[in-house]
């Protein structure tokens, strides 16, 4: 007898309607026809069955932090990083992991099974690490978490920074961060690109650098971390998130360095929430929208992966863990309103994000892992646009989570008693996908 079977789904690649059955932790079957019986069978009705949702860039040492002690006012980069720094020495290990693990909840809840979290290692007592690495392993048999060590004052404006990474690293973090252009000088900024580079290659870890988050034009840490990643073969372990400020250089200096972050095999990870909100504040009109060139990176061959960055923290006073609506933004944001292009932010917030994250292939096939959501959509399309509800998720063969179907009791002359959001596209309109 088989585990589980969903029945009628449709496929991201818009295949279906078929029946997917699970044994343990693999898929076995595929088919227009699973006949055989299971211990659970759902009924998925023609809706959309994809890999879970994976969040690239987070900063969950922060996470659910809002008006602690106060509230960011200026809605600023900077302030909500000094802000950060007035909240450090009040963190406590308990108070740490009771915030991770209540936002792991959440997170389960809309799908999201693979987070990448930076964790701030300019405290001498580690205290975030510490909290983060037991919450990790609280966390695994559901959610795959990396933890970056993220030196948020600066590898070498911080005394102790660079320590501190490194007794990180040995405690068992996963990958090494950094802010180059947070240093005291751009030259700083481009060493200490470099040194950590030669840490990751070292110790034969990934990559992951806060790079360029700032609307300055000259802030182009960028360029010197795709020539480290080339020179010392780093490939797709390095990531370089935000890189907000290529959205003010000029296109003869974008067609230079472009190919070389595509050379270097290194992916890109912008952050549409955080991007849209942060930059530009200086601006009057025009004003800058704050994303990095995400349509000319994806032409260039680059994994352009969106990641969420924060919710409810010093930088950021919503987010609901939600990763189609970091995807909703990027449709808005860029914009990409292509049929083409709206698909492609749903495959940046599932297969993309695992990419950048190192994860195996996380599409739907017969052998590969059983993880999936059922989402209240028939086409990638449709669950962007609507932030579609989350009726189950599924890891390792097992249900983790259900939500009933989003839908609205009419009362109105000659209409429709019931609405399902998803019966309102055009007719035939997943066929055009």
């Amino acid at each position: 007898m088989l585990d589980l079977i969903f029945k009628q789904a449709r496929l991201p690649d818009g295949c279906g309607p078929l029946d997917i059955a699970v044994q343990g932790d693999k898929i076995v079957a595929i088919a227009p026809l699973v006949d055989a019986e299971a211990h659970e069978v759902i009924d998925a009705a023609g809706r959309l069955v994809a890999p879970p949702f994976t969040d690239p860039h987070f900063h969950m040492d922060a996470t659910l932090s809002l008006g602690s002690p106060r509230v960011n006012v200026s809605g600023t980069l900077l302030e909500g990083i000094a802000l950060w720094g007035e909240l450090k020495p009040l963190l406590t290990p308990d108070a740490v992991m009771e915030r991770a693990l209540r936002y792991c909840d959440l997170a389960v809840a809309q799908g999201l099974l693979s987070i990448r979290s930076h964790v701030d290692v300019c405290d001498d007592n580690l205290t975030a690490v510490q909290a983060l690495i037991e919450v990790r392993k609280r966390v695994a048999p559901y959610i795959d978490l990396q933890l970056v060590a993220f030196p948020q004052d600066g590898l070498y404006r911080s005394a102790t920074a660079e320590t501190n990474l490194l007794r990180a690293l040995d405690m068992g973090v996963d990958v090494v961060g950094g802010i180059p252009h947070f240093e005291r000088t751009m030259a700083d900024g481009a060493r200490s690109v470099t040194r950590l580079c030669e840490i990751a290659a070292e110790r034969d870890l990934m990559l992951d650098l806060h790079c360029d988050e700032s609307d300055d034009p000259m802030s182009r840490h960028v360029e010197t971390l795709a020539a480290e990643t080339t020179r010392l073969g780093l490939g797709g372990r390095v990531s370089a998130s935000h890189v907000t400020a290529m959205h003010s250089y000029d296109n003869y200096y974008a067609s230079k360095l472009i190919p070389l972050i595509a050379e270097s095999g290194m992916n890109v990870i912008p952050n549409p929430l955080i991007n849209i909100t942060l930059q530009g504040r200086s601006d009057t009109y025009p004003r800058r929208r704050g994303l990095t060139r995400v349509p000319e990176l994806r032409a260039a061959g680059v994994n352009v992966a969106f990641g969420q960055d924060c919710t409810m923290d010093p930088w950021y006073s919503l987010g609901s863990g939600d990763m189609l609506e970091v995807a909703h933004m990027g449709v808005h944001a860029v914009p990409m309103t292509s049929r083409e292009a709206m698909a492609w932010t749903f495959t940046s917030v599932t297969e993309n994000g695992a990419r950048a994250m190192g994860l195996p292939d996380p599409t739907l096939r017969v052998g590969g892992p059983a993880n999936m959501v059922l989402l209240q959509a028939r086409d990638p399309i449709e669950a962007v646009r609507l932030k579609a509800t989350r009726l189950a998720v599924v890891k390792h063969g097992k249900v983790l989570a259900r939500t009933a179907p989003r839908t609205a009791t009419l009362d109105l002359p000659n209409r429709p008693t019931t609405l399902d959001p998803a019966d309102y596209a055009p007719k035939g309109d997943e066929k055009n996908t």
